[in-house]
């Protein structure tokens, strides 16, 4: 091909590269926001069932959104009430018991006496002048603005939490007017078919969300009520450990068991331990062929190797929030491929 005017060749592809480059950089620098938004309008998404049906109950949809948001609120405040004393209690447990340490007149020798009691084998000696260089070299600057750092964090993350929030809020009052504006950007010709698909992809996010949350309150109540009947310590914290770990997909029961399971042996007994592990290795075959089936019902099958897949891929991207939201998009491309894709092919 003969190209007439090379400069202005040159000068266009330029230009071209130019703006991908800007585009890319505009989307790193955003990645944040666009974080926020994106989890916002999965949550709103998940909220949406619950709200459909307060508004079946005849009830308009501002009040059906003001009730969901306030339980969501609620359910959260009333978790947070009830971890906070335990974890402020345990601090306190933990401070009393320096003081009195400090106060009773313990020796190094007498702590080197009761460690070899613990651990006879232990070379005493060289672990205590270990800790000592140790503590002798830290380098305290840093250990302060790494502290400086995780406060920062902290005080972002609960930003985020908000930012978050109100969008999410925002979003779930406004999803009809938005589904509305987005429709009419596509031709009238292929509106209705549009529509029909995006539909379908909503509804199967929002019962996702909704049954990964009912599964996840499951585990938690009738783990609240196993470990409390075994008398395992802090039952309620450990059922809220339960709770959050099922809204994973796929590997979170399993990974919020094992951590149980662990915390049973270390601050409980052996005995506990191995009776709340054979209670979750029944609870999972439960969960795995009964009530997952029985809950997932309305929300679009995927494939076990697709769920991997997706699960791995969107935490290697986004963490855990991409881990979440990886098997709704995986669902979404299914019903994609299943419903577009395919017969478009049939059709040539």
């Amino acid at each position: 091909m003969k190209v007439h005017n090379p400069f202005r060749v040159a000068l266009v592809a330029t230009l071209g590269v130019g703006v991908g480059l800007l585009l890319i950089s505009s989307v790193q620098t955003l990645s944040t926001i666009l974080l926020y938004v994106g989890t916002a309008l999965f949550l709103s998404l998940g909220l949406e069932p619950a709200i459909s049906f307060l508004e079946r109950r005849k009830l308009p949809r501002w009040a059906a959104v003001l009730i969901t948001i306030l339980g969501v609120l609620a359910a959260f405040a009333g978790i947070v009430l009830m971890l906070v004393p335990i974890i402020a209690g345990q601090i306190s447990q933990l401070v009393e018991a320096i003081t009195k340490l400090v106060e009773s007149g313990t020796t190094l020798d007498d702590f080197k006496a009761w460690l070899g009691g613990i651990f006879p084998n232990l070379k005493i000696d060289e672990v205590v002048a270990f800790v000592e260089d140790w503590i002798s070299n830290l380098d305290y600057a840093s250990i302060g603005q790494g502290v400086l750092a995780v406060g920062a964090s902290v005080l972002a993350g609960l930003a985020g939490a908000f930012i978050v929030l109100i969008l999410t809020i925002y979003f779930t009052a406004s999803t009809p007017n938005l589904k509305a504006a987005v429709y009419q950007l596509v031709p009238a010709s292929k509106r209705a078919r549009f529509i029909d698909i995006a539909e379908q992809i909503t509804k199967s996010v929002g019962y996702f969300v909704m049954g990964q949350v009912t599964m996840g309150v499951i585990n938690g109540v009738l783990s609240a009520i196993f470990l409390s009947i075994i008398q395992a310590p802090f039952p309620a914290v450990l059922a809220v450990v339960a709770f959050f770990f099922s809204l994973i997909p796929l590997v979170g029961t399993l990974t919020g068991s094992a951590i149980i399971v662990l915390i049973c042996l270390g601050l409980g007994s052996p005995t506990t331990a191995l009776v709340a592990a054979i209670y979750y290795l029944i609870y999972m075959q439960i969960e795995a062929y009964v009530i997952s089936p029985r809950v997932m019902n309305r929300a679009v099958s995927v494939p076990g190797a697709v769920v991997v897949i997706a699960a791995l891929a969107g935490g290697s991207l986004l963490g855990l929030l991409g881990a979440l939201i990886a098997i709704p998009v995986a669902a979404s491309i299914l019903i994609i491929y299943r419903q577009v894709i395919i017969p478009r092919q049939n059709e040539r």
